[in-house]
């Protein structure tokens, strides 16, 4: 087994690359797996520090904002598609792969378009309910298009769409296996979440160096941060102190050290830690008994298996708004509370409190939220890449 994987910018790309990638070398362990990327961007950083081998190409996306700067980065793209398309292709003759598979991102393009046009089988894998612009456009060529929502014929060829849910990270997966029953204060009974085992939750909070018997929350604003939810905290610090609520607080890169300022400042430290990028979410997960997040569609497929209560906060920078569609559709069945992005600031904290109150509705919540999981998709996808394989 041979096979390229393409594609990232993004946790909510790259994650579910390497979970197939894993998934791959624990079917086949001689298997050899090459990523390709974009240069300068994650993917550069975390598929090494996963294990695998990436190359990198000169290309770039679009950008929107009308600047000098961005007039100029977009002048430049059709060199860089150029050298991109060049350099891949000779990736590709090199490595000669069974199957080349594209995540999304800026990578995909060049590398999958390169691969059909040579004669290689393609895989397409969509995260969101919303298709993006670049699997959009390698959905003819590929063999098998994976997606983890329905009514995605909208986008793609119905007879190549197979629903498999997302690759999340296995580590996600296995303290799920791992986990007990609680029953909760409420109403509602046995809920099975990561909340659950007891001397699990508590060895999680010491590794943040947090009391194992304060309500703790988790804000996760994406691989990269989010503005607005950082915006939120910053400006609501004393609302963790006087309602003694512990924080962990996955800031991202660019606003981590006002953050860090701000905590010492006001003298929080023992209630918020501030962390650049969590790398053991995991135990982030397990500490938590609410989850602040945004709604990208690996992190909905990755909470509806963890079954903790979550409030939503959209971002509004994305295409069509996937990301208010991808949280309506647990909003919905009651597995999620939804601030919009423009109102977390004043709605957020007010919301937050609320729940943490409310045993019941958390209860509720956890068991809604895990009803919408879909587990083992990457071992799905391998599926679908062995029948590509094989005919």
């Amino acid at each position: 087994m041979k096979a390229i994987i393409s594609g990232g910018g993004t946790g909510g790309h790259i994650f579910p690359a390497i979970a197939i990638a894993n998934a791959i070398k624990k079917r086949y362990p001689d298997a050899e797996i090459l990523f390709v990327g974009a240069e300068g961007r994650m993917e550069m950083e975390k598929v090494p520090a996963a294990g695998y081998t990436i190359k990198g190409l000169p290309i770039a996306g679009l950008q929107r904002k009308l600047t000098l700067s961005n007039i100029i980065k977009n002048l430049q793209l059709p060199i860089k598609m150029i050298r991109s398309q060049r350099k891949v292709r000779k990736i590709i003759r090199e490595f000669n792969p069974d199957i080349v598979v594209g995540v999304g991102g800026f990578a995909s393009e060049p590398t999958l378009k390169a691969a059909s046009r040579m004669g290689y089988p393609t895989l397409l894998q969509e995260q969101n309910s919303y298709a993006g612009l670049t699997n959009k456009m390698l959905a003819q060529g590929a063999r098998t298009i994976c997606v983890a929502y329905d009514g995605m014929e909208r986008f793609f060829p119905k007879e190549k769409i197979v629903f498999t849910g997302n690759p999340v990270r296995e580590v996600i997966e296995k303290i799920y296996d791992n986990d007990i029953p609680m029953r909760f204060e409420g109403t509602l009974g046995d809920v099975k979440a990561l909340k659950n085992n007891p001397e699990a939750k508590t060895a999680a909070k010491a590794h943040f160096g947090l009391d194992a018997d304060k309500r703790t929350v988790l804000s996760v604003g994406g691989s990269l941060g989010a503005g607005s939810i950082n915006r939120m905290i910053l400006g609501n610090m004393d609302f963790f102190k006087n309602n003694d609520i512990q924080l962990i607080w996955q800031t991202g890169k660019v606003m981590y050290e006002e953050a860090c300022r701000k905590v010492e400042e006001c003298g929080c430290g023992q209630w918020v830690k501030v962390h650049q990028f969590i790398n053991e979410m995991d135990k982030a997960y397990r500490a938590a008994d609410v989850i602040i997040s945004r709604a990208g569609a690996i992190a909905i497929s990755e909470l509806c298996i963890v079954g903790k209560p979550v409030i939503l906060i959209p971002s509004p920078n994305v295409a069509e708004d996937h990301q208010t569609k991808n949280a309506m559709a647990l909003v919905e069945k009651g597995a999620a509370l939804m601030v919009r992005d423009s109102e977390c600031g004043t709605k957020g904290p007010e919301a937050l409190l609320a729940l943490l109150n409310d045993n019941d509705k958390q209860a509720a919540m956890s068991r809604n939220i895990q009803q919408m999981a879909r587990r083992k998709a990457a071992d799905k996808i391998v599926d679908e890449i062995e029948k590509i394989i094989k005919k």
